[in-house]
């Protein structure tokens, strides 16, 4: 399995929504086609297909929020981005 569909399975079981690193979570909407421009400590992300625009903030210690993960998932399922290729 490699790290893009390990990242994706830990978004989407809802296990640990405030354990996930920002970093890992951002790597993935780069790779699902987001694209990304930042405002001091905040990446806006937008995709060609999602009407939502995404702004995501870290929190100290290079953790994602937990309601941006929530938010993150419920745009993976509602959208069908992923899947078995990652």
């Amino acid at each position: 399995m490699g790290k893009w569909a390990k990242v994706r399975r830990r978004i989407l079981e809802g296990q640990s929504d405030q354990n996930i690193v920002f970093n890992d979570m951002l790597g993935y909407l780069r790779h699902l086609g987001f694209e990304e421009r930042m405002r001091g400590s905040h990446h806006i992300l937008t995709h060609s297909q999602v009407r939502e625009i995404l702004n995501l903030q870290p929190i100290k210690g290079g953790l994602a929020k937990g309601y941006q993960v929530k938010q993150m998932r419920s745009l993976l399922v509602f959208y069908h981005l992923g899947g078995a290729d990652d």
